[in-house]
């Protein structure tokens, strides 16, 4: 007899194109997924992938149950939210997700706080580029999520709630650190840019064409911890946001350069599907982010 969990990683490694994207997504192994899949088709019987250069794709029996993994998945969905309110805060699951910077330099902060408030409820933690994490949201895995960005889906709705401002960062010891500068001083430096795909990529960007800069040498590097490392080792210069750089600029290790114009501003937006009835703890989760004035210290 085939099981629940086979039925979700069949859908995942359809939706993600491949075992080994889908391992990564579900925090399994690549061969844990390969056997799930191999025990499911023993059940039913039938095969229902098969692999080719475009990845993973089902065959003809293969579409037909995803079809159907697809609506006693959402059915379970509907079940689970639909109980939940009878539950309150004494148990249930929060799953939120956030864009790298705020899923690694916030969320932990207001999820202890929630935790204080229902410490019964089990939390988990996605962190993900923006095009990650309104994928998460738009499939259902995750109920809340908080971006740097207003999404562009049209079944997400979001709000702002926050605000970031971005520096611009040097390593310590930059010759222009102790003064104000303009685009025309570091027009011959290099550029650490986030991957395509974060919010922070493309507020780098913005930030270089209103310097008209947008024809300086720029290296792509993956995180943002990848790039302030670097810009740490003299590899070049980077446009962050403060929360990520604070405790390497109050040690000493970077420097934020006063440049004219500032980099922007940036909106911190809640996020969720428009169509989710949210659960007690996604709802109550939600009313403490939007209570929540300031970034926590």
């Amino acid at each position: 007899m085939f099981s629940l969990t086979q039925l979700e990683i069949l859908v995942r490694v359809v939706d993600e194109g491949s075992f080994s994207a889908a391992a990564k997504s579900l925090y399994m192994s690549q061969p844990a997924v390969s056997n799930h899949i191999r025990q499911l088709e023993r059940s039913l019987g039938v095969s229902l992938l098969q692999r080719g250069p475009h990845g993973a794709q089902p065959t003809p029996a293969g579409g037909t149950v995803v079809e159907h993994a697809r609506e006693v998945l959402a059915l379970l969905d509907r079940l689970e939210h639909a109980t939940a309110g009878y539950r309150g805060l004494d148990t249930g699951q929060l799953v939120v997700a956030g864009t790298t910077t705020l899923g690694t330099y916030l969320l932990p902060r207001l999820i202890s706080e929630f935790t204080v408030r229902a410490p019964k409820v089990s939390c988990q933690l996605r962190v993900g580029n923006e095009d990650t994490v309104e994928s998460w949201l738009l499939a259902g895995e995750v109920g809340v999520g908080l971006c740097a960005a207003t999404p562009t889906a049209e079944a997400l709705r979001s709000e702002p709630v926050l605000s970031e401002d971005m520096v611009l960062v040097a390593p310590a010891g930059f010759p222009l650190e102790d003064r104000r500068i303009t685009a025309a001083d570091i027009a011959s430096s290099r550029f650490l840019l986030r991957e395509p795909g974060s919010a922070t990529r493309r507020l780098q960007e913005q930030s270089l064409r209103a310097w008209g800069l947008d024809q300086v040498d720029t290296w792509d590097l993956w995180g943002s911890d990848t790039v302030k490392e670097a810009v740490q080792q003299g590899l070049g210069l980077a446009v962050l946001s403060e929360h990520v750089v604070r405790r390497e600029v109050d040690v000493g290790f970077l420097v934020c350069l006063d440049i004219s114009p500032a980099p922007p501003q940036r909106k911190v937006s809640l996020v969720h599907r428009a169509d989710r009835i949210l659960t007690p703890p996604e709802e109550a989760f939600t009313a403490l982010v939007r209570a929540t004035a300031e970034w926590p210290g």
